[in-house]
């Protein structure tokens, strides 16, 4: 599988590929139900969290099982990664892409680390992709308004440096997103964002983050300016969270998580239809 052919593909046509982080089985049966329905190329995320609760040799398993599954590319990521040692661990154990996430260092030393990650991970034809800017929030429901400041946001100029520098094939710049849902999302600056791409050149691929609770005019907005890659956690960890009480409430006698999972299963695949079909037809 030639991921990086499949990056440039997507970029071309403006139809982005889409991340799916998951922790579970229901979370990754409700992905493969929507996303099957558009045999296109999509990625699995685990976090730095999600993968020690998973294990990483257990994901790369089950990444291997729903691609045979589906018969089309399916790439393994591990998002947010922290540290290079477990980045270098997940790579070995066989990630297809991996995203270290320095953004709340010193711009020096988030290069000097996305660098040594990029080094390692190129030579064993793994993609890499790197943050620079400081992407406020958690993957949770915020009851306030989201606050971005502008100091957080990417500049133009520090792209430019930190990609040349680094040599990572994706960026992960902050243009007015936020981890989490919040009570009023704040607009995405996508007159930033295509100067941060006039900047970074043609082929590195920039990703938006917190992609949960964005309108969907705004998501194919930046799309248009050089969004390449969609991630989305929160909205699916909503739904499973949503659906599982509710589930647990109308069947109080019921210990059985296969026969509670359904539900869930069937929300998170309306999730993923419903953020696929903003680009793809079924």
């Amino acid at each position: 599988m030639n991921i990086k052919k499949i990056f440039k593909t997507a970029q071309a046509k403006h139809l982005p590929i889409f991340q799916f982080n998951f922790s579970d089985l229901s979370q990754l049966k409700g992905i493969i139900n929507g996303a099957k329905k558009f045999k296109k190329p999509f990625i699995l995320g685990t976090s730095e969290g999600e993968s020690n609760f998973l294990g990483l040799n257990f994901a790369v398993a089950i990444k291997k099982e729903v691609e045979k599954e589906l018969g089309f590319p399916v790439i393994l990521n591990l998002d947010h990664g922290k540290s290079f040692d477990h980045l270098k661990k997940a790579i070995d154990a066989g990630y297809e892409m991996v995203h270290f996430d320095g953004s709340s260092l010193p711009i020096r030393e988030n290069i000097k680390i996305t660098k040594k990650v990029a080094s390692y991970a190129k030579k064993r034809g793994v993609l890499v992709e790197g943050e620079l800017g400081f992407l406020r929030g958690t993957s949770e429901i915020h009851r306030e308004m989201a606050k971005i400041k502008v100091k957080d946001m990417t500049l133009p100029r520090e792209a430019q440096l930190f990609v040349k520098e680094t040599g990572v094939d994706a960026l992960a710049p902050v243009f007015g997103n936020i981890h989490g849902i919040y009570k009023k999302m704040p607009s995405l600056d996508l007159k930033r964002l295509s100067m941060i791409k006039s900047r970074v050149g043609k082929w590195v691929f920039l990703v938006l983050h917190g992609g949960s609770g964005i309108p969907s005019s705004q998501i194919k907005g930046a799309v248009k300016k050089g969004i390449v890659k969609i991630n989305l956690n929160t909205e699916i960890r909503l739904a499973w969270r949503k659906v599982l009480e509710k589930s647990l409430k109308d069947n109080p006698q019921e210990v059985a998580p296969y026969k509670l999972a359904p539900q869930v299963i069937k929300a998170i695949e309306k999730v993923i239809v419903k953020k696929m079909k903003l680009f793809y037809k079924i």
